[in-house]
């Protein structure tokens, strides 16, 4: 089993020896530490790479498996289906960077990568944020809205850091996936009875950029 880390962010505390030309992280009124812009940045400024502990998803699981579920505040983001970064064990500041529901912000992946951006222009002392999309599961407790509740303060604040938004949306969402699973399905059978003796086409695989956190 896999060693057990420190799991949530309290009594973490930023890096104070940290280089950014771009962002600082001080007290927020959003929620513990948060980054705040040191000069204007132009949108499209790449302002950070998420940093920590690459590790599979099963490491996670088990590394957290003693968790609060009322806790929220893990430092765990998704890169794909095989890689998860703990910025709880070796991270960067760029852990600190708050939720926002109406962000300056966003998340990005290249080749495995995570890096935050402006998607607009941020004054200076501005603080930044990026929606977390922390994606719904089938068997969240019933508080689990309560749990990742969001205080952004924004006009646009959905209420929580979830998406989607609510659990009728993914209920929505869930029986939509499951739709298409079945057309797809029966689509299939229906080629197979039919099967071509031509060349088969292998086609492209395509792939789903995630940038859900957690």
């Amino acid at each position: 089993m896999a060693t057990q880390k420190s799991t949530t962010s309290s009594g973490q505390k930023p890096n104070g020896d940290e280089p950014n030309e771009f962002y600082e992280v001080r007290k927020s009124g959003v929620h513990g530490y948060g980054g705040f812009a040191k000069q204007d940045l132009k949108k499209g400024t790449r302002v950070t790479e998420y940093l920590g502990d690459r590790i599979s998803h099963k490491e996670a699981d088990q590394r957290y498996e003693d968790h609060d579920e009322n806790d929220n505040h893990t430092f765990l983001f998704i890169v794909d289906k095989r890689t998860v970064i703990d910025a709880g064990v070796g991270g960067n500041n760029a852990r600190f960077i708050n939720h926002q529901c109406d962000p300056n912000c966003e998340s990005t992946i290249e080749k495995g990568r995570v890096w935050i951006e402006t998607i607009r222009d941020v004054k200076k002392g501005e603080e930044l944020g990026y929606d977390y999309q922390i994606g719904r599961e089938k068997d969240d407790p019933d508080n689990v809205d309560e749990i990742y509740a969001c205080r952004c303060g924004s006009p646009k604040c959905r209420g929580t850091m979830l998406f989607p938004a609510t659990l009728a949306e993914f209920r929505k969402e869930q029986r939509a996936k499951a739709a298409a699973r079945k057309r797809k399905s029966a689509a299939g059978k229906s080629k197979s009875k039919s099967k071509s003796k031509g060349k088969k086409n292998k086609g492209k695989r395509k792939t789903k950029r995630s940038t859900r956190k957690k």
